[in-house]
């Protein structure tokens, strides 16, 4: 294949609902481009973008798959993204390196809520939307409510390119306004005439053309002035006004399809090739800015930058390093340093990508997306540059919303376990994988509960290791809400040397800005304070430790004092309520003994630890649990279900507000009560609502739970 420049390049990337027929519209590029010679079907599971065991087992796209196809000279890279939510990470990664976002509807479902979080995905990343209304041949396909459910719900106003004849079973051809042309499709291989437009849809096509043209002059004040001396525009300058409107996400494009029949794809990839934003585009070009800033615009001439965006293991090939060239040209065999690494990575071999099949290329240029195999050290959000350290800003993947603890089922396999999840999440950087210390648990989090299914149906499927989901364990933290004093001595005498060690201590909850300690009544005592030393902590687990040596006449050895500090520490590590680590304390040394002979670090360690547990027991101890803030997008019909379903897993609703047919609402929800969240709300919703979730801080729980965690804990300790 020939090599292309940036001016002939375009970047798209296919969003939608699941259904809406993404993978199917891609084959059909890819035949018009004469990439495959036959279109393949989900049903027959052969087409370029679904290419994996699992897609064609659930019938769907799993994984975001970047292809090409070849089209009036130019080359049109397009990534097939799937439309389920618990695999956004696809989209964010697809829209780092497309320039512009197909939005796919299924004209019998309309504007569904998988479009409505797609399209807030693409407002997010700031990228334009061309609308394709698609399975217009479907028996309940109705393209007058689907443009209506865009207006409605949209934050960019759709602008009608093309409209149906005839829909369902009899759709066979549309009419396009901007080229106030009718096309009659005569087979389902995209064999199309070109005709006039029918007298009794003159008058329709017309008024629909005046509306073009209207939108395309609104974004440039020449055509502006244009439209208004001769009332009318030509096809280039409505061409020029609708280019900036795209580019700049104020309108929609929409145009007609039946990607299984081949329907209208010619014109869709004609006006991409015309209209469509790319690396060149002046309003929206650059698209990469470095790290420090600086934008990075796709000059052929300048030294060669690449950006990871994708990576891949592949049995039999290893490593495949998916990138789009940024600036310069990329040449086989040429070296390039990893900007994060330091490493150079020599690209041996260069490929354009189409799904499974790779073309070999000996060049590419800027703006353009292909793979290279067998890099050392390189994954995704990496930047190759030659020459210079130049260092691409990242992709921003969302945060996880489902987390699940996860153990093989045979425990021999635990090494291998390990291994296969690294894998995956080197595939896959929305998967999260770490074994948590505290409790005594690997974690897995994800998107969504589907999202975790898959991994383990392919560890299953593909590596023949079998895992298990449970309910993690919630991290809890505990503190204290009074003062408390304790002393403990430690004595043990068995032959030789014996052991002895006594501590007195004074503890109390931390607060920023609190006032040095200086007495305390505590036990019908006195207790007064001479500060001799002062440690603080910040804690690991979060929180803090303040540590204070008020010794006074020699009570206890200053060469003691550490081993103290550990003795507390280690509690602190195994909470005295439940085992989870405590935060936001103050301990006060003040008194204690010493043996001359029998003393050591390991008596006053055991005696400070006990006293330590002793105190906070009697200091008013609380539970405290993580609350993560959560904002649900759910149709409106289902928000009440959605409310009450919420106060039911203890959340405090914060707030809740209306947007074009769709209700967001926020709320504080304790972690504990988010375990398979994403399930309950899939059933709630019918599988139209969709939510976030980020953690916000640690709160106290109410007492019937904290007796319920203690009751617990007592029953575990004493088993």
């Amino acid at each position: 294949m020939k090599n292309y420049s940036a001016k002939e390049i375009k970047n798209i990337v296919l969003i939608g609902a699941p259904g809406s027929g993404k993978t199917t519209l891609a084959e059909a590029m890819a035949y018009e481009g004469k990439v495959i010679d036959r279109r393949g079907s989900i049903e027959n599971n052969n087409t370029l973008s679904d290419n994996t065991d699992i897609e064609h087992e659930y019938k769907r796209s799993i994984y975001a798959t970047t292809l090409f196809t070849e089209f009036m000279g130019r080359k049109l890279n397009i990534i097939d993204c799937p439309g389920s939510d618990d695999f956004c990470g696809n989209l964010f990664s697809a829209f780092k390196v497309g320039d512009v976002g197909i939005m796919v509807l299924n004209a019998q479902n309309g504007w569904e809520v998988g479009a409505e979080i797609q399209s807030r995905y693409a407002r997010i990343l700031n990228k334009p939307l061309i609308g394709v209304i698609n399975q217009l041949d479907g028996d309940k396909a109705n393209f007058e409510a689907t443009v209506e459910g865009i207006r409605a719900a949209s934050s960019v106003k759709p602008v009608i390119v093309q409209y149906p004849v005839e829909q369902g079973a009899g759709f066979t051809s549309f009419i396009d306004v901007l080229m106030m042309k009718l096309y009659r499709f005569t087979d389902e291989n995209g064999t199309r005439e070109e005709l006039e437009i029918p007298e009794d849809q003159l008058e329709y096509a017309q008024e629909l053309n005046q509306e073009l043209s209207e939108a395309a002059a609104v974004y440039d004040d020449a055509l502006m002035e244009l439209y208004f001396e001769k009332g009318a525009l030509t096809q280039d300058d409505i061409r020029s006004g609708l280019k900036l409107g795209v580019a700049n996400r104020e309108i929609m494009p929409i145009f007609c399809a039946s990607g299984k029949r081949d329907i209208g794809t010619k014109r869709l990839m004609e006006f991409i090739i015309n209209v469509a934003p790319g690396p060149t585009t002046p309003t929206t070009a650059p698209k990469f800015t470095t790290i420090e800033g600086e934008d990075l615009a796709a000059d052929e001439t300048k030294p060669a930058v690449a950006f990871i965006f994708k990576s891949q293991i592949e049995q039999h090939i290893g490593e495949i390093t998916y990138f789009r060239v940024v600036r310069g040209k990329i040449t086989e065999g040429m070296e390039l340093i990893n900007s994060r690494t330091g490493n150079k990575e020599k690209l041996s071999q260069l490929f354009a990508v189409a799904g499974k099949n790779r073309i070999k290329v000996t060049e590419l240029s800027a703006g353009d997306i292909g793979c290279t195999v067998k890099l050392k050290g390189t994954r995704t959000n990496d930047t190759l540059a030659a020459g210079e350290h130049v260092r691409v800003a990242p992709i921003v993947f969302p945060e996880p919303r489902y987390r699940a603890a996860v153990k093989a089922k045979e425990q021999g396999d635990e090494e291998k376990l390990g291994k296969l999840l690294n894998d995956i999440k080197y595939e896959d950087p929305t998967i999260l994988v770490e074994y948590s210390k505290e409790l005594k648990q690997t974690i897995i989090q994800g998107q969504g509960e589907h999202h975790l299914n898959i991994v383990k149906s392919r560890l299953a499927n593909d590596n023949k290791l079998e895992i298990e989901y449970f309910a993690p364990k919630i991290p809890y933290r505990e503190t204290i809400t009074k003062v408390a004093q304790a002393d403990y001595r430690h004595k043990k005498q068995s032959g030789g040397a014996g052991q002895f060690g006594e501590v007195h201590m004074v503890v109390e909850p931390y607060y920023e800005g609190m006032p040095e300690p200086t007495k305390y009544k505590a036990n019908g005592k006195d207790i007064t304070v001479n500060i001799k030393g002062k440690e603080e902590y910040d804690l690991d687990w979060g929180g803090k430790l303040q540590f204070y040596n008020s010794i006074v006449g020699g009570a206890i050895d200053a060469r003691f004092m550490p081993a103290i500090l550990k003795g507390i520490m280690e509690k602190m590590d195994e909470g005295p309520l439940t085992g989870s680590y405590a935060r936001d304390i103050r301990v006060v040394i003040y008194d204690g003994k010493m043996h001359p002979v029998d003393s050591n670090e390991i008596s006053f360690k055991l005696a400070a630890r006990n006293a330590f547990k002793e105190a906070f027991r009697n200091a008013g101890p609380k539970i405290m649990e993580p609350i993560y803030n959560v904002e649900v997008l759910t149709p409106s019909e289902y928000m009440g279900a959605v409310m009450s379903d919420l106060q039911n897993r203890r959340a405090m609703i914060m707030g809740m507000e209306s947007d074009k047919g769709f209700d967001r609402l926020n709320a504080r929800v304790p972690l504990a009560e988010l375990y398979r969240y994403s399930t309950s709300l899939s059933s709630l919703t019918s599988g139209a609502a969709t939510y976030t979730m980020q953690f916000a801080s640690y709160e106290q729980v109410p007492s019937d739970v904290q007796d319920k965690l203690l009751k617990a804990y007592t029953d575990t300790d004493e088993d």
